[in-house]
Formats: structure tokens, C-alpha cells, sequence
């Protein structure tokens, strides 16, 4: 095994053996991606035995790509005599563990995975890892860093051309167009989520996306993108005020940008998330809107938009490290009628402060002001 695959799937084993697994069984492709290093690859699956050496099978066509980049003992399937999901539910027999406990990631396993592993496999247990590997994957190597700062970089400039597109009349789908080739131009290898362009009216849904929606004047207009690199995601959000604008929307983006600010400055290696929720929330609270914000403010950034650990949020007990990276500010404030402005960026957290990665000034030909007001 390579270094970066060694000290991981070593990690993973350490984790097994303390939660009495005898295997995991990695299927989706966001954890093949960080146990084998390898970010294209579709229809695989990674075996890790507590203890021994793990076996990643693949499509017979990619074999020798995945074993060089990864290092690992790789077995090929030939589809369609074989399949992933049957050959899995075999060599976990071979085995030769009986009763075998094994760890899935409870977000991914698919009902042919699951059929063929419990009708081959006499007396299986199914265990979750899913928390396991997401706390694993919490701290970023430099390696990691340098690919979420690559993905900032696409979507700062996407979310440029975005606020350059914002005027009333065009779709929501226009401005996102725009967003989305300048990312793609940049480098991005796509978004990890379906992105958001959105009217005032749609902004307080809970999972909206960019639709056929004509934006008017004198509203705010949220924006959020996501670009990728390497498979690692980075994710920003702003919201830019067309016309006149209702004020109140403004003071609550105002608000919010206090909130992120705060929420900045306390996230610091030893930080505690519900700590850092209790300074957002003062400021939320101390402005009236209490009743109207929600529990979690930021998520971990990876492979994934949002990885579930750390969680920022009220009551949460996730200690901050240096090099992790997450989101900050998720929600907004929900007013009925004046709620909806949003401002996330993404944050690298280091000994000396967090730092932003996205940012919507730098490479821009003009300064944009901290109000995106357009006239």
C-alpha cells in the first residue's frame, strides 16, 4: 500500500478492532475515494479485515489504473458474468470468519448489496461505520487542503460571474449558467449538489435549486455554488440586493454577516461546536430573530458538501482541529416575509485562525462591497 492509503485504511482498522468488527466494507464512492486514493472510480469495493490486508475490487477494465494509484491488492470482476454486490458476499466468506461482524456506511449499502451479503454469508452482522469514517475523514492531509482550495478557487470565481449576471428579467437558470461554465472554465469538475439560484420567494425551502424562475427587481437574490477538484468539494453562498430592496433584508444579511464573523473567530483547535453555536446564537438572539434561527450553523467539508462531523451546532460536543475544514454560515434567518439572505464560505481551521478559502475579491477586476446591492 502507498503512504496516504497505508496510514488511513491503518486508522480504519484501529477503529474496527475497538468497535469488535472483524471487517469493513467500503461501497460508495465517497469513502472509495479517501481509503483508496482513487477519485474515478465507479462500482467498486474495498474489504479492510481488522487485522490483515484489505482487497479492492473493481470492473476488470480498470485494474491496473486503480492498483497504481492506489497500491493495493486489487481483484477484478467481469461484468456482466459477475457483479460487485455477489462478489463482495464471496470473498467476505472466503474469508473464512464465522458469524462475521462487518461495518457498512448506512448511507450507501444497496438492497442487492445487502440481499447477496445476507443470503452467502451464514450469520452476518451488519454494523454502522458511517460516523466512524466521517470522523476519520474530519481532519484533512496537505494534500486534501490543497484540493478543497482548488475547488474555493472555482467557485469564487463562479460566484463572480453569478453576481455579474444578477438583473431582473433573467432566469434563475441564467444566472446559474453563467456560474457554472466560469467554474468549469476555471477548472471545477463539477458540484457536488444540485446548486441554488433563487428568487425571494423560494428562499426559505428547505432544499431548492436553481429552477424557471424569472427574477424580479427589488429583492434579494441568494446564491450558492459548488465546485470540485480531485473529487473534494468547496461551497459558497451569497446573496445579492436588486433595486430597493426591502431593508429589513438587508439588516437581517447584515446580521448574519455579524453571525459568520463571530462564528469565525471562535472556530479555533479546541473549540467546542455548541460553544461556537452559543456566540452565533447571542447575536441572533440579541437581534429579536431567536425564533427564527435553526440548530446548526455548519457542517465538515470534504469529499462530500457536507460531512457529518464536525456538525456546528447547539448542544453538539465536536472538538475543532487544526486542518479541518467546514462551512460557515449555513441558515438564515425565517422571517415569513423578509427572511431568505444566506452567506456561507468555506473554512480551513488553523492554530493561528480560521481562513477562508473561498473569496469572492480576489482575481476580481472591481472590489465587490460586503452588500451586494445592485442598482
Amino acid at each position: 500500500m502507498q503512504g496516504i492509503v497505508a496510514k488511513r485504511i491503518s486508522a480504519l482498522q484501529q477503529e474496527l478492532q475497538k468497535s469488535n468488527l472483524d471487517a469493513a466494507v467500503i461501497m460508495d464512492r465517497e469513502n472509495l475515494i479517501y481509503f483508496a486514493d482513487v477519485e474515478d472510480i465507479e462500482g467498486g469495493s474495498l474489504i479492510i479485515p481488522a487485522q490483515g490486508e484489505p482487497k479492492l475490487l473493481c470492473l476488470w477494465l480498470e485494474a491496473r489504473h486503480v492498483r497504481d494509484r492506489s497500491g493495493l491488492e486489487v481483484v477484478p470482476y467481469f461484468f456482466p458474468k459477475e457483479n460487485v454486490s455477489q462478489k463482495t458476499a464471496d470473498m467476505i466468506l472466503e474469508m473464512g470468519i464465522r458469524n462475521p461482524r462487518v461495518g457498512f456506511t448506512r448511507y450507501f449499502i444497496s438492497l442487492k448489496d445487502y440481499q447477496c451479503l445476507r443470503d452467502t454469508v451464514p450469520g452476518i452482522y451488519f454494523g454502522d461505520i458511517a460516523a466512524i469514517c466521517y470522523r476519520l475523514r474530519s481532519v484533512k492531509c496537505e494534500q486534501e487542503i490543497g484540493y478543497i482550495a482548488k475547488a474555493a478557487e472555482f467557485v469564487s470565481a463562479g460566484m463572480r460571474a453569478a453576481v455579474a449576471a444578477v438583473r431582473p428579467g433573467v432566469k434563475e437558470t441564467d444566472i446559474l449558467a453563467e456560474a457554472e461554465y466560469a467554474m468549469r472554465k476555471a477548472g471545477s469538475e463539477g458540484s457536488t449538489f444540485r446548486m441554488q439560484v433563487l428568487r425571494h420567494d423560494r428562499q426559505q425551502l428547505v432544499h431548492p435549486y436553481a429552477g424557471d424562475y424569472v427574477i424580479d427587481n427589488n429583492q434579494p437574490v441568494v446564491i450558492h455554488l459548488g465546485a470540485s477538484y480531485k473529487g473534494y468539494a468547496a461551497k459558497m453562498c451569497r446573496t445579492v440586493f436588486l433595486g430597493k430592496a426591502p431593508q429589513e433584508s438587508i439588516e437581517i444579511y447584515k446580521i448574519l454577516m455579524e453571525a459568520q464573523k463571530a462564528a469565525m473567530e471562535a472556530l479555533k483547535p479546541g473549540a467546542v461546536s455548541g460553544e461556537i453555536y452559543d456566540r452565533v446564537f447571542k447575536i441572533i438572539h440579541d437581534h429579536g430573530y431567536a425564533r427564527m434561527f435553526m440548530d446548526h450553523i455548519g457542517y465538515g467539508v470534504g469529499i462530500r458538501q457536507s460531512e457529518f462531523y464536525p456538525i456546528l451546532g447547539k448542544g453538539i460536543d465536536h472538538v475543532i482541529e487544526e486542518n479541518m475544514v467546514v462551512d460557515v454560515l449555513l441558515p438564515t434567518l425565517y422571517d415569513p416575509k423578509l427572511g431568505g439572505p444566506r452567506i456561507t464560505d468555506t473554512v480551513l481551521v488553523k492554530n493561528t485562525g480560521a481562513v477562508a478559502l473561498t473569496n469572492l475579491n480576489e482575481g476580481a477586476s472591481c472590489r465587490y462591497e460586503d452588500i451586494i446591492i445592485c442598482r
